[in-house]
């Protein structure tokens, strides 16, 4: 969990203003937001082009298909738009979105995210800005907008107060290097199937090392990347 003075604050400079705060006004992030425990804005790129229709693309250089966004009319919106946080920039290129990446992000003040729009944005202005370059994944959206939603949910629930119990943060994937174990709830029994009998027997000690082992096996079967991450730290802090 991280403390902060003022709300972090989440900067959003797209061509769809519209689609904020979207599932973020929701659930946890949305009473958060209500209450003041984080802030959202909106920038609308379109009201810095210069020309009567708008217009935030162009051709690009050297050819090819689609259309490129504007340095100057992107530039414009940057400067006109001062906010906390560095400019971070949604792109399948980009450094891979982690729990890490997410933990530095909301320990900071705040985030300005550039959301990008049709082949992408003209490099001169990703580099004048020194955005930060950041993927959800390796698969193509139509845009930084459904990007930034999934960095932003993630970061928020991790603000103070957000969530109820710091202990739900720990326990949950990825905090401590591994996927999460299986949960269960009643009834008991259901559909000939029943719950692991160690989670009804009130040992904690013995619910945490169930809980432990099955992280681990999970891990080790569906993500042999984060295994083998996870061995190596371990064996360097035994060794």
């Amino acid at each position: 969990m991280v403390e902060h003075r003022d709300p972090w604050r989440a900067t959003l400079l797209t061509i769809f203003p519209e689609m904020f705060p979207g599932p973020l006004g929701l659930s946890l992030a949305g009473r958060a937001l209500e209450e003041g425990k984080w802030a959202l804005d909106t920038v609308d790129i379109r009201s810095f082009a210069s020309d009567r229709h708008r217009s935030v693309d162009d051709s690009p250089f050297g050819g090819g298909a689609g259309m490129v966004m504007r340095p100057d009319v992107l530039d414009a919106a940057i400067q006109g738009s001062p906010a906390p946080g560095p400019l971070v920039y949604m792109t399948p290129r980009g450094r891979l979105l982690n729990q890490n990446l997410v933990r530095e992000l909301a320990a900071g003040p705040g985030v300005r995210v550039l959301c990008g729009r049709f082949e992408g944005v003209d490099q001169r202005l990703l580099e004048a800005h020194g955005a930060l370059e950041i993927s959800a994944g390796d698969f193509v959206l139509s845009g930084g907008e459904p990007a930034a939603l999934v960095m932003l949910d993630a970061i928020v629930r991790l603000l103070p107060g957000v969530i109820g119990k710091e202990e739900s943060l720990a326990e949950e994937s990825f905090e401590w290097g591994l996927l999460e174990y299986p949960h269960y709830t009643r009834p008991q029994v259901w559909d000939g199937r029943t719950v692991p009998e160690v989670l009804l027997s009130g040992h904690h000690e013995k619910i945490r090392a169930w809980r432990k082992r099955q992280a681990e096996d999970i891990t080790r079967q569906r993500r042999p990347d984060l295994w083998d991450r996870y061995v190596a730290a371990k064996n360097v802090s035994e060794g």
